[in-house]
């Protein structure tokens, strides 16, 4: 099977993804706060074309709903540790509500003291973190997000998972312009992008994972069933070792080990804790320094290198002008999970 075919794409507006996002999640007993919180994050991955993080996902909520765990109707609430330190239990429902009621608090913190750090605990985590650090910036303040996942990763030299896919997200503010954002996990793709891979018959590149014996394989459900590796051999291991650390054991959560054996076999997300640092750079007063900033990344422009984020952005101002696309195949079988829906086809 070739690649994604864009003419079996469907388009919607932006409200009518939200609203099918919304029914879906409300009709499978999802509270409407955590509901409204996850349809607005897979909405603006769909948007701006990051489709392995978007409505894709929609379906596996029902499993992640499904664990004996999982609570519906969490009402997260943030307390504050110090005055640079919030934390805010997800009470065991989706993390994205969590991030989300933290982040005004996180911030105001942060432009008084200059940093500030966010714990996001007891989360079921299976959203994107560049839509949470891109408002961060939005606020004039520099930001980083970062969690563990499951252990399907193994480290550089070693053939079992034991780390996650571990993505690090990371947004600097821009004065006339969109932020500076990345958001990678630190294994050679992404989960999700490899199961894309599987669904569309298409052959993994070389160093992207293990078979269940520890051997290479570019098959994608080898790898799905085996480990994946992480970029960079060595240096995106440490990484994804330094983001276990200060994601879990840090702040008192779990795991990627622990949240794999907290699933039992559930097929669910995973369940674990985000770190989430917010960073003032004007409270050190150094008032060349959005300028110096300005001049590194116009450099990087400058040679006909794209910066992180640009394709996302050139997604969301087409997705604003002709509407967003959707794959009809997922369209359908979104709403084939839905009891009694009308159809949204247009």
């Amino acid at each position: 099977m070739a690649g994604h075919d864009h003419a079996s794409d469907i388009t919607i507006s932006e409200a009518e993804a939200r609203a099918l996002a919304l029914d879906f999640l409300i009709a499978d007993g999802l509270g409407r706060a955590q509901a409204e919180a996850m349809a607005e994050t897979l909405v603006k991955a769909q948007r701006d074309g990051c489709k392995s993080h978007g409505l894709q996902r929609l379906p596996g909520t029902r499993d992640t709903m499904a664990h004996p765990r999982f609570n519906r109707a969490a009402d997260p609430q943030p307390e504050m540790v110090t005055p640079a330190m919030i934390r805010i239990d997800a009470g065991y429902g989706f993390s994205v509500l969590a991030a989300k009621r933290g982040l005004p608090l996180l911030i105001a913190q942060a432009q008084s003291l200059g940093i500030a750090v966010l714990a996001v605990q007891n989360g079921f985590h299976s959203t994107a973190l560049w839509p949470v650090v891109e408002e961060i910036a939005e606020a004039g303040l520099a930001a980083m997000s970062m969690n563990p996942t499951h252990d399907w990763v193994a480290p550089a030299g070693g053939s079992k998972g034991i780390l996650g896919t571990n993505p690090l997200a990371f947004a600097w503010p821009r004065a006339d312009q969109p932020p500076y954002v990345f958001d990678f996990a630190t294994t050679a793709a992404a989960r999700a992008d490899i199961a894309l891979y599987r669904n569309e018959g298409r052959t993994l590149p070389e160093g992207w994972g293990l078979d269940r014996d520890g051997s290479p394989s570019t098959d994608p459900a080898a790898v799905l069933a085996g480990a994946m590796l992480p970029f960079g051999g060595h240096k995106g291991s440490a990484l994804a070792t330094m983001i276990e650390l200060m994601a879990g054991p840090f702040i008192g959560d779990r795991t990627s080990a622990q949240s794999a054996a907290f699933d039992q076999g559930a097929s669910a997300a995973p369940l674990h804790g985000e770190l989430i640092i917010a960073f003032n750079p004007a409270v050190f007063g150094n008032t060349s320094g959005t300028d110096a900033a300005e001049t590194v990344l116009n450099g990087i422009r400058d040679q006909g290198a794209r910066l992180p984020g640009e394709r996302r952005h050139a997604a969301r101002a087409q997705s604003a002008q002709c509407g967003i696309a959707l794959p009809r195949a997922l369209h359908a079988r979104i709403l084939s999970l839905m009891p009694q829906t009308p159809s949204r086809l247009p």
